[in-house]
């Protein structure tokens, strides 16, 4: 009898006049004599867990018969051993139900289908219905005061709307996949799976019942003016076969080798069976990865100068050629053949890859504009004027930005910067300036919302900031007038010292004392 668990727990006191001691030690491999104990798991206290104690080396049974003898006669001995027995399996049993529902806040009784990488691709984006998705996180409050809302809205629209959850927390790069930042987050999977909408209306159950049924009313108009059916089960990719990029050995060096893109390349022939099952998953993989790597196929029985050059034995064969410079280092895939397979690696790969973000300096809208418009998340720094903190000092703030960007640049964040008292209306519109500079702040411009930083601006002050913030917990608020702030065009620092500018001494020699307009005193 052989048990690996974790979990919070406490210990309950019991009545066991003989049993007591020895089924505290097989709990805690504890010699010294106790009360009578009960293992519980408990969803407050997180402070303790059994992943040290040793449950194999002591199965219940060795600890019976090695007991010290007790007064009794053998039938007491055996009943006693069947009550203890009765009370291990019952307390495993509750630590199972309780640890379970401690994890998951939807669970196979309710109407919510519970949503993971393994069948989100299937169940969401090659289906048909309109699905709404709630990316959540256990221990998030927000997501648990949503929760019955949730579940009556799921089963008011059983039949017409598909409602799904997703555990974010869990399954991190499902929510990374669709720029989940903060929890919850509800996405509405409608005409255009691979292009969900952010749900922003109500999040009581009668809200999210009508917000629903009209998203639904509008897919159905648009199916009916010849718009875009709702899911990609014909073919089973939901893919755009223009989103695959036709390679040849006269474009391969220009499109993939001189690119700076990310690229996977699968090498194929025609008649190959596997080539034939994987085309619709490889279709819907380059529309779903459109922007972040680019996926192409050669055919290797046509153009054998690259087939040879990569040395393809076997159809398919996949290749992936990193972002950046491309030398003579290719990687082998080797992931999945399903379209969300291919994502997930591909991302996976693209976030291993990726440099970090420039910390560019505000000195037009268009740099503000590219770092919040293209990205789900930008961070805003105010920077003390050169004057009160010369280069090096200003280096130095830089050189934390940098150090942070490279640490979250698997977000894909964008990173800038501006000096004090430049950009008033982005001071007064992110609220810094109120506790000094240097001031940080991250902006989110799909939802016109920002939050401000208010520790140190150092790497553990950033770091916590924007941990924080990733996981929901940070506070936001709507920006001004509910766009970005407009950005003045200013000289881009030399990345010299500041100098003081120095005014001329006014000469008063010739000035007559006489010309001056004054007044007698009475």
């Amino acid at each position: 009898m052989g048990f690996g668990v974790s979990f919070p727990y406490f210990v309950a006191g019991g009545s066991c006049p003989h049993h007591n001691t020895y089924f505290y030690q097989i709990i805690t491999n504890q010699s010294e004599p106790r009360q009578c104990a009960l293992l519980m798991p408990s969803v407050e206290s997180k402070l303790q867990d059994l992943s040290n104690f040793e449950w194999q080396r002591f199965p219940l049974r060795n600890y019976l018969n090695s007991r010290p003898k007790t007064v009794g006669t053998e039938d007491r001995k055996k009943k006693s051993e069947t009550l203890t027995l009765k009370m291990f399996r019952s307390s495993l049993l509750l630590v199972a139900v309780v640890v379970a529902s401690t994890h998951a806040l939807y669970g196979p009784g309710d109407d919510v289908v519970v949503l993971t990488p393994s069948n989100f691709h299937k169940t969401v984006i090659e289906s048909n219905e309109l699905w709404l998705v709630e990316f959540y996180a256990p221990w998030c409050g927000h997501c648990k005061a949503l929760t019955p809302e949730w579940k009556k809205a799921a089963t008011a629209l059983k039949g017409v709307v598909k409602v799904g959850a997703v555990d974010a927390d869990e399954h991190r790069g499902l929510g990374g996949q669709y720029g989940v930042q903060g929890f919850p987050t509800i996405k509405v999977f409608g005409a255009d799976k691979f292009k969900p909408t952010d749900y922003q209306g109500p999040r009581q159950a009668q809200g999210i019942v009508d917000s629903a049924l009209n998203a639904a009313s509008s897919m159905v108009k648009s199916r009916l003016s010849g718009g875009k059916s709702s899911g990609g089960s014909s073919g089973g990719s939901g893919g755009n076969q223009k989103d695959v990029i036709e390679l040849t050995d006269a474009n391969f060096e220009k499109e993939v080798l001189n690119s700076d893109d990310m690229w996977l390349v699968e090498f194929y022939a025609p008649w190959c069976g596997h080539c034939k099952n994987l085309a619709p998953h490889w279709a819907s993989a380059a529309t779903e990865l459109k922007g972040k790597v680019k996926l192409g196929a050669l055919d290797a029985t046509v153009h054998t100068v690259m087939a040879s050059r990569y040395q393809i034995q076997g159809f398919p064969t996949i290749k992936m050629f990193p972002s950046g410079k491309k030398g003579s280092e290719v990687s082998e895939y080797d992931g999945g053949r399903t379209s969300s397979d291919i994502v997930r690696w591909a991302l996976d790969k693209l976030a291993e890859n990726i440099p970090p973000p420039d910390v560019v300096q505000l000195t037009e809208a268009s740099v503000l504009s590219a770092a919040c418009d293209d990205h789900q998340l930008c961070i805003v720094s105010v920077l003390p004027h050169i004057l009160d903190c010369q280069s090096k000092c200003r280096n130095s703030y830089i050189k934390t930005l940098k150090q942070m960007g490279n640490k979250y640049k698997k977000q894909m964040w964008g990173w800038v910067w501006a000096e004090a008292g430049q950009q008033q209306e982005l001071e007064e519109t992110l609220d810094i300036g109120g506790f000094g500079y240097p001031a940080l702040a991250a902006v989110n411009s799909r939802k016109m919302k920002f939050s401000l930083m208010r520790g140190s601006f150092s790497e553990s002050g950033i770091n916590e900031f924007l941990r924080d913030l990733s996981y929901g917990k940070g506070s936001t608020a709507p920006l001004k007038n509910a766009k970005l702030p407009t950005v003045k065009s200013v000289e881009p620092w030399d990345g010299k010292d500041g100098v003081l500018e120095v005014e001329e001494d006014i000469d008063l020699s010739d000035v007559e004392l006489d010309d001056l307009d004054t007044k007698e005193e009475l």
